[in-house]
């Protein structure tokens, strides 16, 4: 990082992880930066204070690192986080008062989750039973889920359909995973598909 361009500062973008949205912004020095990579907390440089604080020192409401970016020029930070608590001093999400709440972005996270489980195959764990299971089970309770979306959807309430269409989506993942693909694939197929210039095979 090029700390001497604004005289040892850097300004620290901090985005969440899952939803995508930014939080703050901050601004380090080489010893905050340090601080930061070191404890896993994002830690800033107080302009007022003259010091170092660590956000949430004395809220509890830590911003728990998960991806340090530079930019193209080396002078500013894209921090992705797993904040702890709302993020700004007033007891807002943001510090422009908006609420960090994307619930499809969780379907990210979910993806992700499973892809963990997929590599370190947890004992005790359903998803990891579903793996050891085999690819034709696994197709056959996607098919199972579907079917009970369905009856949901003709002949029962709405809570019961999200219940068994959340519950479809989950062992589609899972089979995606277990074929090497992901959600994010069936995402980009979509985005193809938005495409004026796309054409059914």
């Amino acid at each position: 990082m090029d700390f001497e361009k604004m005289n040892g500062l850097v300004p620290a973008i901090i985005q969440d992880a899952v939803t995508q949205k930014v939080l703050m912004l901050g601004f380090m020095n080489r010893e905050a930066y340090d601080k930061t990579v070191q404890t896993g907390k994002v830690t800033f440089y107080s302009r007022t204070k003259q010091r170092l604080w660590t956000k949430g020192e004395e809220s509890g409401n830590f911003l728990n690192v998960v991806e340090i970016k530079s930019d193209c020029d080396d002078d500013t930070l894209l921090i992705y986080v797993h904040p702890v608590g709302p993020v700004c001093h007033t007891g807002t999400d943001t510090c422009w008062g908006e609420d960090n709440c994307q619930p499809v972005m969780f379907l990210k996270e979910l993806q992700q989750f499973i892809s963990r489980r997929h590599e370190e195959m947890p004992e005790g764990s359903y998803t990891t039973s579903l793996f050891q299971s085999g690819v034709n089970k696994m197709a056959q309770k996607v098919g199972e889920e579907a079917v009970e979306t369905i009856i949901e959807a003709c002949n029962g309430s709405n809570e019961r359909l999200i219940y068994e269409g959340a519950d479809l989506l989950y062992h589609l993942i899972v089979l995606l995973t277990s074929k090497g693909l992901s959600i994010e694939d069936l995402a980009n197929e979509l985005i193809e598909r938005h495409s004026a210039t796309w054409k059914k095979h």
